[in-house]
C-alpha cells in the first residue's frame, strides 16, 4: 500500500503519516515547508508544493493506492479547491479510495430532520465558513464514483490515543463532547487499512 497524504504536518495528519511509516507503509506527503516536515514526518516521501495547485496534487497522488486528507479550512478555500484537484487526479490514475477528516457540523441533526448539525442548535459555533467548506467536500465526494469516508470528530483537543472511541454513521454519538487528536488519528489509520465505512460520514467522540 502507498498513501498520498494532504495536511501531513497537521495535528491528525502527522500522526497518521507516522503510524503508516512505522508499519513500513509508503507515504507521499504534500507539504509547504520541507524543513519543518522533515522534522515532523521524517520517513515520508516529501513533495513540496501547495494543495491548491492541481499539478502538485497530481504529483502526490500518482503511484499511490489510497488518499488521506487531514486538510483543515484555515479560513480559506484551500480545502474546497484541493478536493476538486484530488478527485480529478484520482480519476486520472484510477485511485478509488479517499479518507478525509471533516467536522461534526456536517453530520445529520438529531433535533431537526433534514438539517446538518451546523445549521441547528446542536452546533455551538456561530461561524459556519469551515462547516460549509467541509460540506462542499461531502457534496463533491458524494457526486463522484469514489469510495470515500469522511471522519467527523467533535471538539478535538490535543492528546494521545486512549482507546475511548465511539462512532456512529451519519450522526454524532449521543452526548459526544470531544475526542482526542490521538484517538482520531488511530481511527483514521484503521479506516485506511480496513475500509469499514465506504461512502459514509462517521461521527466520532469518546
Amino acid at each position: 500500500m502507498k498513501i498520498a497524504v494532504f495536511g501531513a504536518t497537521g495535528r491528525v495528519g502527522s500522526r497518521v503519516v507516522n503510524k503508516a511509516t512505522e508499519e513500513n507503509i509508503e507515504v507521499n506527503a504534500l507539504v509547504r515547508d520541507r524543513a519543518r516536515a522533515q522534522e515532523m514526518i521524517p520517513n515520508a516521501h516529501l513533495i513540496e508544493g501547495n494543495a491548491k495547485n492541481p499539478e502538485d496534487v497530481e504529483a502526490t497522488i500518482q503511484g499511490c493506492d489510497i488518499v488521506f486528507s487531514g486538510l483543515g479550512t484555515d479560513k480559506t478555500t484551500t480545502l474546497s479547491q484541493a478536493v476538486r484537484a484530488m478527485i480529478q487526479s484520482m480519476n486520472k490514475y484510477k485511485v478509488d479510495r479517499i479518507i478525509t477528516i471533516g467536522t461534526a457540523g456536517i453530520l445529520n441533526s438529531r433535533v431537526e430532520e433534514g438539517s446538518y448539525r451546523f445549521q441547528t442548535s446542536e452546533s455551538k459555533r456561530r461561524q459556519t465558513f469551515a462547516a460549509e467548506e467541509h460540506l462542499f467536500v461531502f457534496g463533491a465526494l458524494t457526486g463522484s464514483n469514489l469510495s470515500w469516508t469522511i471522519l467527523c470528530p467533535t471538539y478535538l483537543p490535543d492528546g494521545e490515543a486512549a482507546g475511548r472511541i465511539r462512532h456512529e454513521v451519519n450522526y454524532l454519538p449521543v452526548d459526544g463532547k470531544k475526542i482526542t487528536v490521538g484517538d482520531t488519528a488511530q481511527f483514521a489509520f484503521e479506516e485506511i487499512k480496513e475500509s469499514r465505512f465506504p461512502r459514509s460520514r462517521v461521527g466520532l467522540s469518546e
